[in-house]
């Protein structure tokens, strides 16, 4: 799609807010991202969730449109947490109420459905690896 000079010129494309270098503070647009990839879901699951589409949810995040407060109640109470939590900037933190993700909840459950030894066996090398990694840190 080709862009008309007389529309370039009148209707500029807006700029994406961005985070100032070296701040600690998260955008909104950032939050909603984080708060999403945190709790497992792409944006095709949220946007299901939400009853829109996920070009919207991909706007959203990239910051190519704002919040409006309708939004903002209806993404908060997707991401089960408040509208204060998602439009405050209280700096990099990750949110007190966070779920485990749903890939690791996936997992949990065909694990669980594993005879006993299989899962016996599962677990072991599971807390051998986590032993490693604690180690390395």
């Amino acid at each position: 799609m080709e862009t008309s000079p007389y529309t370039a010129a009148i209707m500029p494309r807006k700029k994406a807010p961005q985070s100032v270098p070296g701040s600690e503070l998260e955008l909104p647009r950032e939050r909603l991202s984080r708060l999403r990839k945190e709790r497992g879901w792409t944006q095709v699951e949220l946007a299901e969730r939400l009853g829109i589409s996920q070009t919207l949810i991909s706007d959203y995040e990239r910051g190519r449109l704002r919040l409006n407060a309708d939004i903002v109640v209806r993404f908060a109470n997707a991401l089960e947490v408040t509208a204060n939590e998602l439009l405050q900037p209280t700096g990099r933190q990750h949110s007190l109420r966070r779920k485990p993700s749903l890939r690791v909840l996936r997992r949990l459950e065909k694990i669980e459905k594993l005879p006993p030894h299989q899962q016996s066996t599962l677990l072991k090398t599971i807390d051998t690896f986590l032993r490693g990694a604690a180690a390395s840190r």
